[in-house]
Parts: C-alpha cells; structure tokens; sequence
C-alpha cells in the first residue's frame, strides 16, 4: 500500500538503528520500505489543477536559499525572465536527479549478480532499486510537464555513467561511494529549499517531499554498508580510500549542482556570476562545505581521515567539522 499524499513520513532515524547488526539493518529498512512507500503515479496529483504549469506563475521564481536564486543577478531580472530561468533550472535537477538513479539502479543490480542465497541486502537493495524506479518515472513527468528541453548531467557524465555502473561489481566500495556523492547534495538542496518556507510550485513540492522521504533510507543504506564494509579494509586500500573519498564527493557534487555549459548558454548566466556562485564567494564556499558535513562524519567512521587525505578536503574546498547527527542543520556545522 503506497503511502498517500497526505500521510506522515515514517523513515527510521539513525537512533532506530542504533546498535543493530548489519543484517538487521537491512531488515528494519526492508520493513520500512514495505509500508511506507510512494508510487509516481498514485502519489502525486498530476492532473490536479493546481498542478497545472501555466505562464506567468510566481510559484516558480527560485528561493533566496537557492544558489543561484540568491544572486544579485537573478533577482535584478524581470519577473517573466526569473520564472524562465526558475522553470529551467528545476527541470535540470529533476532531470540529473533521474540520471544518478539510473546509474545507481545500473550499478547495483551489478552488485548484485552473484550475490548468495538468504542475503538481507539482496531484499533491501531491490527494495530501493524499485523505489529509485519510481523516481525516474517521477522525475521524468515533472521535465515533461514543466516543458523544458534539459540535458541534465554534463555531457562527458552522461557518456561515462554506463561505464561507471560497473563498479557495482567490481568496485563496490568505490560505488557506494558514488552514490552518496550523488545523494548527498541533491537530498542538502531538497532539504533547504522545504526548510526555507518559500512557495514552490506544488509538483516541485512534492516531488521533493516524495525524493527526501525514501531518500534517507537510500542514504542510510549506502552509509550501513560502508561501515560494514570497511572492518575488512586493509592499511593500504584504507589509505587509498581515504584520498579517493572526497574527490568522488567534490566530482560529483560539480555534476549535481553546477550548471553546465548548455544551460549556462540557454540562461545567459555570466562569466562573473558563475565564478561568484561555483564557488568563488564566501557564501558558495560555505554551501560547499555544509552540503558534505554528513560524509565528514562518515569519513571519521570509516578512518579516513589522516593527514594526508584532510588536506585533500582543503584543498577541495569540501573540509569542515562533521556533523555530529545525519541531517544537523549546518548553520550550526561549520
């Protein structure tokens, strides 16, 4: 029974999960997903009225709290200008949201090929395979809808992804951590903009409710089996983790939320407001650093933290005190 549009998130906290073994994880979560769970077309009013996407709607002027909404450029436009760019730029983080999905059901049905018999990660993993599904298809018919021709990812991501779903396989431990570069940002901006109050267009709204709900499970998964996995880690591959860990974060989190040069072209954005947003002023470095403060703690988890790999965070630009709990308010972080 999908959970409807109206019914309470029922995700288990990082407390719930306190003190459990890896495989009883893994069951909680598979529970979780049974019962609250959403579908793409029963749980969300696309043909609603208010749904419609209609000229002229201040509902899709980006919020303040968005990087490139809080510009002086953007809110010096023309108010039928700022809708344009509003409606462009949400139908580009659905559509490199649906592709990160589509690598990540790639990869991990990789993962799971020759995975034994009686495995709870089988169970969970297809569980969340299933879900990320229905993102695709609800990703899809919101780009659809808002009408926009949007590429996404880059073009060199967009090329490379099917190679990448392979380290499903073979690399898993590198995957997961690709997964956790491509979910972490999204679910940080998701978050802050139903943080921040501002009226959204209602499909916006509650595609990104839908995306946040199911999402901490996908995350919580993804750290679960990292921490799991590196018990095993021997001194060298630790080592080499710990340098390859905040590259894929600080590669992908480009790919996510940096326009790319299709849209900086269609949009007009300047040279100089690029470089003031991605990430040149003291406000970008700060969303950079407050978007990883989650995966800090999970670095210091997994001990890869050293002295060599803290300074490839610096030099990223991606370093920072961790967060003390998934999802602290990062105000509080930095």
């Amino acid at each position: 029974m999908t959970a409807t549009a109206d019914a309470p998130i029922d995700t288990p906290a990082p407390s719930d999960l306190a003190g459990l073994s890896y495989q009883d994880t893994l069951r909680v979560l598979s529970e979780a997903s049974v019962h609250q769970h959403f579908d793409a077309f029963l749980d969300i009013a696309w043909d609603s009225p208010e749904f419609e996407v209609v000229p002229d709607d201040p509902r899709w002027i980006l919020p303040a709290i968005d990087s490139l909404g809080g510009t002086e450029w953007y809110q010096s436009l023309p108010r039928e200008r700022q809708i344009e760019i509003g409606m462009y730029r949400m139908a580009n983080i659905m559509k490199v949201g649906l592709q990160f999905e589509q690598l990540l059901i790639s990869g991990v049905m990789n993962h799971l090929i020759g995975m034994p018999n009686g495995q709870a990660e089988f169970r969970y993993s297809t569980h969340e395979v299933t879900e990320e599904c229905h993102h695709t298809q609800m990703f899809q018919e919101g780009v659809n809808r808002i009408g926009m021709d949007v590429q996404g990812g880059p073009g060199w991501f967009v090329k490379v992804a099917p190679l990448l779903a392979l380290a499903g396989r073979g690399l898993p431990n590198i995957f997961f951590m690709g997964i956790l570069a491509g979910e972490e940002p999204i679910d940080y901006l998701q978050k802050s903009v139903l943080r921040s109050g501002h009226e959204m267009h209602p499909m916006v709204t509650r595609v990104m409710q839908i995306h946040v709900a199911e999402e901490a499970r996908h995350i919580g998964f993804a750290h679960s089996y990292l921490v799991e996995r590196s018990k095993d880690y021997g001194a060298l591959q630790r080592f080499g983790l710990s340098l390859a860990y905040p590259v894929i974060m600080r590669v992908l989190c480009d790919v996510i939320m940096k326009p790319t040069p299709k849209m900086r072209k269609d949009l007009g954005i300047p040279k100089s407001v690029m470089r003031e947003v991605y990430w040149k002023s003291e406000k970008s470095e700060k969303l950079l650093r407050d978007t990883f403060g989650d995966v800090r703690m999970l670095a210091d988890e997994l001990g890869l933290m050293n002295r060599v790999s803290r300074r490839v965070w610096r030099v990223l630009g991606i370093d920072g005190r961790p967060s003390r709990f998934r999802s602290e308010p990062k105000s509080a972080a930095v």
